[in-house]
């Protein structure tokens, strides 16, 4: 009796070999995502693109990920295929290598929209993986997992320096290394995936002790839900406002030349990267409703600042809103969970699938306003976002939503 029960339990303790495999999986992945928007200088001279085709491009890969992402989870919630996985980095590998030997503005779309098909496969999967591995650290979890990407992301400006600026377009065919890598460790993570979801089906009994529901009427789920996609929202407009224009900015208002102001974009992004790991232990500690105000809202007094200061004061007001406004991401995917019990590939799905569309939707916004106002005015109109921080006091204690 004690060996089933045994058996039937979910995972107390932290299985960290399996975060730290998606954490990687997920470094390689946006890493290849990356290249999509690394390239688009290149893209732009080689290929003669206007500034709306390489803005389709960014909104066809974002769009596909942001729709998909949410079915994806729903259906891995009702049906988990845990080798689905390694399929998904197919679509990727797929994308990359269209993107390598794409003649025209019609093929690089296709390879664009097979990489958002991957991506819309591996975010809410691997999330939800990152939950089954967690035990006790959620926060952990989804920021060890969360990092990876990040630090993917941020690798964006060097390649262009160092990779596409010499070898060109047909450099995008190395990354084929990166999604070979990446299949075999999500084989292996599928394995292990696998064998947690025997247990569910063994013992509904351990699934609800596993598991707690929370204490909350549909209301209140349904009124802090609308909250945090108020929060992603304020958080991804913003980052894409940094990620989009801050460059130009650079360029137009201090003068600097391409190679200066990436490396400014750089060390947004590798605080951006630091930020989001250190927000999952710190609100398993001091818990997750606290550090979501603390992060949107404790971002507004860099944020404001920046469009004011001089060149040197302009990066590090930028660095510190990276470093502060990532922190919040990866914990309200985890509060959202909670807030859903055995909703966690749907949950997982929609706030990716947000991040993704949001980020795609405010370039394209944010672009038209540029262009009618200027860079500096999207830069003094973006920085007030984080204001929208003092919803996040609106949001039920842990306490409650865990049902202690």
């Amino acid at each position: 009796m004690e060996k089933t029960a045994a058996k039937a339990a979910p995972v107390a303790s932290t299985v960290f070999p399996i975060i730290f495999a998606i954490s990687i999986v997920h470094l390689l992945n946006d890493s290849m995502q990356s290249t999509v928007s690394a390239l688009f200088p290149i893209l732009k001279d080689t290929l003669q693109l206007s500034y709306t085709q390489i803005g389709l491009i960014a909104f066809a890969m974002n769009m596909t990920a942001s729709f998909l992402q949410p079915v994806v989870g729903l259906y891995a919630d009702i049906r988990p295929r845990p080798y689905i996985l390694p399929v998904g980095v197919c679509f990727t590998l797929i994308g990359i290598i269209s993107l390598a030997l794409a003649p025209n503005f019609a093929v690089i779309l296709l390879a664009v929209i097979a990489m958002g098909v991957g991506s819309a496969v591996f975010h809410p999967e691997s999330s939800r993986v990152a939950y089954l591995a967690a035990g006790g650290k959620r926060g952990l979890a989804q920021s060890i997992f969360q990092v990876g990407g990040n630090i993917g992301s941020s690798l964006g400006p060097i390649m262009t320096a160092l990779i596409f600026v010499p070898l060109g377009q047909i450099g995008v065919i190395w990354f084929t290394i990166a999604a070979i890598i990446a299949i075999a460790i999500q084989y292996y993570v599928a394995g292990w995936y696998g064998k947690q979801q025997i247990q569910p089906r063994r013992s509904s009994k351990a699934k609800s002790a596993g598991e707690r529901t929370t204490s909350l009427t549909q209301l209140q789920i349904t009124i802090a839900i609308v909250i945090l996609v108020f929060l992603v929202f304020s958080k991804h407009v913003y980052m894409s406002s940094i990620t989009s224009f801050y460059t130009f900015y650079l360029i137009n208002d201090y003068g600097v030349t391409v190679e200066h102001s990436q490396m400014y974009l750089f060390a947004f992004l590798v605080a951006s990267a630091a930020g989001t790991f250190f927000g999952g232990p710190l609100a398993d500690r001091y818990g997750r409703r606290n550090i979501i105000w603390l992060s949107i809202l404790g971002t507004a007094p860099f944020s404001i600042l920046l469009p004011y200061a001089n060149l040197f004061w302009s990066g590090v007001l930028c660095v510190c809103a990276g470093f502060v406004l990532s922190s919040a991401f990866s914990i309200i995917v985890v509060y959202a969970q909670e807030l859903l019990p055995g909703k966690v590939g749907l949950v997982s799905g929609l706030f990716f699938g947000l991040a993704f569309g949001l980020g795609g939707l405010g370039s394209a916004v944010l672009g038209s306003i540029a262009d009618a106002t200027s860079i500096a005015f999207i830069m003094k109109l973006c920085a007030y976002l984080p204001l929208l921080g003092l919803l996040a006091v609106l949001l039920p204690k842990d306490e409650t939503v865990r049902g202690l």
